[in-house]
């Protein structure tokens, strides 16, 4: 149980720095001029990498009904 958690800590870990990393990469498309079509699909990694993480979160402290 906890080698599981643990592994879960590293993925949730790992996606919330590729969703930062993403941050910067559209904040940079967005200001020079780029294709359009590239940050949309960033943009959907994105949302993508944030429903991962929400999933995650809840696998890791999940809801306690009082």
């Amino acid at each position: 149980m906890l080698e599981d958690r643990e592994s879960l800590l590293r993925r949730l870990h790992e996606l919330r720095s590729e969703h930062r990393d993403l941050d910067t990469v559209i904040a940079r498309l967005t200001d020079s001029p780029a294709d359009a079509l590239q940050i949309q699909r960033l943009k959907k990694r994105k949302l993508k990498l944030k429903d991962e993480i929400s999933w995650l979160e809840g696998r890791i402290v999940p809801d306690i009904i009082a």
